[in-house]
């Protein structure tokens, strides 16, 4: 992979319902789908030197799968604020614009389709992606802005 800066939005893996657990772990399935993917971009020579992801626990164990396949020391894994579904995206994006450093974040819909869209065109509500369970966005800084570099869901794998 080349050294130019990568956002990878990941959206968590499938999780039970709320009638099995409230707090909505993830299911066998979102687990083997949130690995895939993980082993997919390792493939792919993608890499990050950070995963956050919100406090909800399903976004938790899925940011987990990831930064364990990618290698990164648990300390590299890390919940941040502002990260859950319907928060505003415009902090994201501000970290995103001001730190250079490649890095995935794993949150919820609709917040992910809102912060790639503000990222990339300035208004969080023109575009719309398809991010499947486990899926992934990666966005790639160029001059002037950013580009979409990938969109991949686990059911492409």
């Amino acid at each position: 992979m080349t050294s130019a800066q990568k956002i990878i939005l990941v959206r968590h893996g499938e999780s039970t319902s709320t009638l099995e657990n409230p707090q909505r772990p993830l299911a066998i399935t979102g687990r083997q789908h949130a690995e895939q993917m993980a082993s997919w971009l390792v493939g792919c020579g993608y890499e990050v030197e950070e995963v956050v992801h919100s406090s909800k626990l399903r976004a938790r164990q899925t940011a987990k799968i990831f930064g364990s396949r990618l290698g990164l020391h648990a300390s590299h894994v890390r919940e941040v604020p502002g990260l859950k579904p319907n928060d505003e995206p415009a902090t994201a994006a501000e970290t995103v614009e001001v730190d250079r450093r490649s890095i995935m974040i794993v949150s919820h819909l609709p917040f992910l389709n809102r912060l790639a869209s503000l990222v990339l065109v300035g208004d969080p509500e023109r575009l719309q992606f398809q991010f499947s369970d486990a899926g992934a966005v990666i966005l790639a800084r160029v001059s002037g802005g950013w580009r979409i570099e990938a969109v991949v869901g686990h059911e492409m794998l």
